[in-house]
């Protein structure tokens, strides 16, 4: 998929910055992860379900009432090895218990992560939550339900001379499906005043991540009430590795459609059960 600039913005003849989202999954691919970070060319890198186990590296295990996954003890700690020139920015949504090769426990922080390169200068930060509130789970990790938060980061992109909003959001899971429920209406309206406190007037603005939604939701619906529209609509967004029937989960919307040279889902190479979005502005 392909969105060309309109000629009339004079911003659209520069590429601003390549903003890229990915459900990590928490590195369960790791090798192909750590491959394709050394080319992708980010300048804003969003990242969901990224793990960090304070002085732990390597490999853990986590399992809830529905998945048993090898994940990385800290991701957040690989990915800031392969991107030494980007300031690396984590919020967790909430801790439980992992185990090591050698069945060890240990407590994980789980959350979004957001890469910002140290050429864009860092001129705003927010972060709440929009479902729930941080949870330690002490026993086992929910399989439903889980606090979510969302990430904001406002730089400036001396180039084109104007300020750019991205917002990095994981939406809540939910066992019985993607529908449209009260608790979403909730996300939805709590996303929504995130962005809005977050950004200035006339910022270029973006949201994107895991938003575990249909491509009719209403949440779009709450999202284009202060301007944004969605790239992906009914695009399948999930990778070979995800042997489920729906293909929708990752979206990415923008505040301008004509600022955007470039959309793609990426297809090749797999480096989670979720596609990649690569939007260059």
């Amino acid at each position: 998929m392909t969105v060309r600039p309109s000629p009339t913005k004079i911003w659209s003849r520069f590429v601003i910055v390549r903003i890229i989202s990915l459900n990590a999954w928490g590195g369960a691919l790791f090798n192909g992860l750590t491959a394709w970070l050394d080319t992708c060319d980010a300048d804003i890198l969003c990242l969901q379900e990224v793990t960090h186990t304070s002085g732990v590296g390597g490999w853990t295990h986590f399992e809830d009432a529905e998945r048993a996954l090898p994940q990385r003890a800290s991701l957040l700690a690989d990915v800031r090895a392969r991107l030494p020139r980007h300031h690396g920015l984590f919020t967790a949504s909430d801790s439980g218990p992992v185990h090591d090769s050698e069945n060890r426990p240990h407590r994980e922080d789980f959350g979004l992560a957001t890469f910002v390169a140290e050429e864009l200068p860092l001129v705003g930060l927010r972060s709440g939550f929009v479902h729930g509130d941080h949870a330690d789970h002490v026993g086992e990790w929910p399989s439903s339900g889980r606090p979510r938060a969302a990430l904001a980061v406002r730089v400036l992109d001396r180039r084109a001379g104007c300020f750019v909003t991205v917002v990095n959001f994981h939406g809540l899971r939910d066992s019985r499906g993607k529908i449209d429920t009260s608790e979403r209406r909730v996300q939805a309206e709590r996303l929504a005043g995130l962005v809005a406190e977050a950004r200035e007037k006339d910022d270029l603005t973006v949201v994107c991540g895991d938003f575990n939604l249909l491509p009719d939701s209403e949440t779009f619906s709450v999202l284009a009430e202060i301007g944004l529209t969605d790239l992906v609509r009914d695009a399948d967004t999930r990778s070979s590795r995800y042997t489920k029937p729906v293909r929708h989960a990752s979206y990415l919307l923008v505040s301008d459609p004509s600022a955007v040279a470039r959309f793609e889902i990426m297809t090749d190479p797999e480096v989670s059960d979720h596609r990649a979005l690569i939007l260059d502005l």
